[in-house]
């Protein structure tokens, strides 16, 4: 991994700017952060290759959703009933 990625997740801070969500309401920035962080681990695991660059995503997920919204749907995953496609 560059160097470039892992300086900017060791000095993280807060979500950035994503030009995809310009409003104030972040709640779809955090639901497609949390979802982009499982299809990242899924993908990255299938392959075989290191998954440290999903904590990028895992870091943005964590800043913007409430831990209630976030421990809610890790139980959805884990019943199989997540709605969201992973």
């Amino acid at each position: 991994m560059s160097e470039t990625i892992q300086e900017k997740i060791k000095t993280y801070r807060t979500a950035p700017f994503d030009a995809r969500f310009p409003n104030t309401n972040q709640t779809r920035n955090c639901y497609q952060n949390y979802l982009d962080f499982h299809r990242c681990n899924k993908a990255l695991s299938s392959k075989g290759q290191d998954v440290t660059p999903c904590e990028w995503y895992q870091r943005v997920y964590k800043s913007l959703c409430p831990m209630s919204w976030v421990s809610k749907w890790d139980e959805q995953i884990e019943n199989g009933n997540f709605p969201g496609k992973i």
